[in-house]
């Protein structure tokens, strides 16, 4: 999660823009939100001076509009987007966008000596170094930019830790190499590359890349009077103060008109997942002859592991960057494809909402036809604060269908492994392996393991997850993680078991 003040400066752009929507006169007032927020005599506290500020307000407001900053022509003012958002009748595939009048234009990689260095005697950096990049000129080590191959070995030998990297935090950030410096030295996205994981959102101190919005798309519907639906994603239940019953209170007190919990989707994709992972395993799992009784002959090669296939980023990762480990991966559909599949067939008119943790889910729900917008945590904070609605105010609203404990706590670390092995009756037959977060290292550690065929230490199902403690840390979400925890674990308490296959 990006808990910086960046977070407060878009929850407050958006829920200003939902406000100007639900006025009377949406254009004039979403031209004026930079001006409300940095008024004539205002202190300014971030930019040089307030026409800076509030040139990139508007560049904010135009993401969070729909709308990608790369087209923009600063001559264009904000009533002519907002216009423009109102009679849009198609959301873009490419889910973010960078503000460059936001950008720093950050110093490239490079390794640096600090004024902390003593030029000791020993002279550890320089006898490490294996491209004779370093010297010592008056009494301090001297790097060789040219010669400097960026391997850290001085880095990590000096006694005083003199030598530091300044890194590009997008950049550096970034598992795949997706987003660089243009020709002008500001950030750029290679969309053929970025597998959406949200990590240079979470990074960049300067908030400069952003999710387009799809809030006024949505609040159209609203006000258009369809039936709009919100599936929430397992993690919202760590998000906000009060309860997960209270929260269905408050997203219908936003205007929705009906609220599921895509937790019952994480129910049948764990019980799917497990009935695969015993197909695939065959023989060398005892639950073999549970699911095929008759003994007889089988003539079929049995994999020796299985990955899990409910992250979005991992599964974009998989396309196209780690092909060779596409064999391994479940068959088993997401939770969000079994929920909207489900809302769909019982609400085919209605207007499918997903409301969750990350911009990856924005690309999984622009491919699902059944899901027809995606609304982040952050945005639906917005919501809230725009509407005025206090989670932990609002009375309890059960669900229809109760989720299971497994199912409710897929968004953590360990959870979608530990739902699988649940399901099964022989929960020994799961030997799991976490992958906690996507980055060059463990993208190395998968693809050795797709190379050789072979899980390490005997593993057979291997649970990915594109953030660092799972989904309850997407870049989008906007409580911190020890807490969320916390929380989904009070949630769970009282929740039953997932049903066994």
């Amino acid at each position: 999660m990006n808990n910086n003040q960046s977070l407060f400066i878009k929850k407050e752009v958006m829920a200003r823009l939902i406000k100007a929507y639900l006025s009377d006169d949406f254009p004039e007032n979403t031209r004026l939100i930079p001006y409300d927020i940095r008024p004539t005599g205002a202190e300014v506290p971030y930019r040089c001076c307030i026409y800076k500020e509030r040139a990139i307000l508007k560049t904010r407001i135009i993401a969070d509009l729909g709308f990608p900053l790369e087209d923009d022509d600063e001559r264009v003012n904000l009533t002519t987007y907002a216009k423009a958002a109102e009679e849009r009748k198609e959301i873009s595939s490419k889910h973010l966008t960078v503000l460059r009048s936001a950008c720093k234009g950050c110093t490239s990689n490079v390794i640096y000596v600090t004024d902390i260095c003593q030029g000791c005697v020993a002279r550890p950096c320089e006898k490490v170094c294996k491209f004779d990049a370093i010297s010592v000129e008056d009494g301090r080590a001297e790097i060789d930019k040219d010669k400097c191959k960026k391997c850290q070995m001085c880095l990590n030998a000096c006694p005083y830790h003199a030598i530091v990297k300044l890194t590009v935090p997008c950049e550096e950030a970034c598992p795949v190499g997706a987003i660089k410096k243009d020709e002008s030295g500001l950030a750029s996205i290679d969309f053929e590359k970025c597998i959406s994981c949200g990590k240079c959102i979470a990074t960049c101190p300067f908030g400069a890349v952003h999710e387009k919005s799809q809030m006024i798309d949505i609040l159209k519907a609203m006000k258009a009077g369809k039936k709009v639906v919100a599936m929430i994603a397992p993690a919202v239940a760590g998000q906000f103060n009060g309860n997960l019953y209270q929260l269905k209170t408050a997203i219908l007190k936003a205007g929705f008109d009906g609220v599921y919990e895509v937790a019952k989707g994480a129910d049948k994709t764990a019980r799917n997942e497990a009935r695969e992972f015993v197909e695939r395993m065959g023989d060398n799992n005892a639950l073999w002859d549970a699911i095929h009784p008759i003994s007889a002959p089988v003539d079929k090669t049995f994999d020796k592991f299985m990955t899990t296939s409910c992250c979005a980023g991992y599964i974009q990762l998989v396309n196209k960057h780690l092909k060779e480990i596409k064999p391994y991966v479940s068959d088993t559909h997401t939770p969000l494809y079994y929920t909207s599949e489900y809302v769909k067939s019982i609400l085919p008119e209605s207007v499918t909402v997903f409301i969750g943790p990350c911009v990856a889910k924005r690309v999984e729900g622009f491919e699902n036809p059944n899901v027809d917008y995606v609304m982040s945590f952050e945005e639906l904070a917005a919501l809230f604060m725009a509407k005025e609605i206090e989670v932990s105010e609002c009375e309890e609203t059960k669900y229809n269908e109760e989720s299971s404990k497994q199912a409710r706590n897929f968004g953590v670390t360990g959870g979608v492994a530990e739902a699988v092995k649940k399901a099964l009756q022989d929960e020994t037959s799961v030997k799991p392996m976490i992958i906690s977060g996507l980055n060059k290292d463990s993208i190395k550690r998968l693809k050795k393991i797709a190379e050789t065929g072979e899980c390490e230490g005997n593993c057979n199902l291997i649970e990915v997850m594109c953030c660092e403690g799972g989904c309850v840390a997407g870049n989008a979400t906007v409580n911190n993680l020890r807490t969320a925890n916390k929380m989904i674990k009070e949630v769970i308490a009282d929740s039953a078991d997932i049903e066994k296959i």
